[in-house]
């Protein structure tokens, strides 16, 4: 599980320099930015914060979103 405080302060790379780039914390296996609609899986506690990875499920709808996502 990632920590209270770590949730606090991340926001989506793509977006953080000229909007909020908030993040929704999905069914502890997901990070999806609710200004871009990009999606970062957390693997094994691990938020993976890369822009190409978020980019990979921009177009999967959360509800589809695999839980746990796939390891690399």
């Amino acid at each position: 599980m990632v920590s209270q405080d770590l949730l606090e302060i991340l926001r989506c790379p793509a977006c953080v320099r000229e909007k909020d780039g908030l993040l929704e914390y999905y069914k502890d296996s997901w990070l999806i930015c609710q200004d871009c609609g990009r999606k970062y899986p957390i693997v094994d506690d691990i938020p993976v914060m890369l822009i190409d990875e978020g980019d990979k499920w921009a177009g999967t709808a959360k509800e589809t979103l695999p839980v746990p996502p796939p390891a690399k």
